[in-house]
């Protein structure tokens, strides 16, 4: 799986967890936080989701500012 196939299944998830989103603004550079109004709840619900979807598992104490952070730890985890 590539990175650009994840920041899709990462889409996916987004527009679940916050629906509000434009899914065309989302990329590598989108800050969970300031940009995408994440909180804590959402961002474990994400987590898990991601989790779910990829067959991975995060550290419990990962800490995520960006997708294209995400992105490149789930593709790490996946090799």
């Amino acid at each position: 799986m590539t990175k650009e196939e994840i920041l899709a299944q990462l889409k996916e998830v987004v527009q679940v967890v916050r629906p509000s989103v434009n899914l065309n603004e989302v990329n590598f550079d989108t800050r969970l936080v300031e940009d995408l109004a994440m909180d804590s709840l959402s961002m474990m619900l994400t987590a898990l989701a991601i989790e779910n979807k990829l067959n991975v598992r995060f550290e419990n104490n990962q800490i995520f500012k960006t997708v294209g952070e995400v992105c490149d730890v789930a593709l790490q985890l996946m090799k």
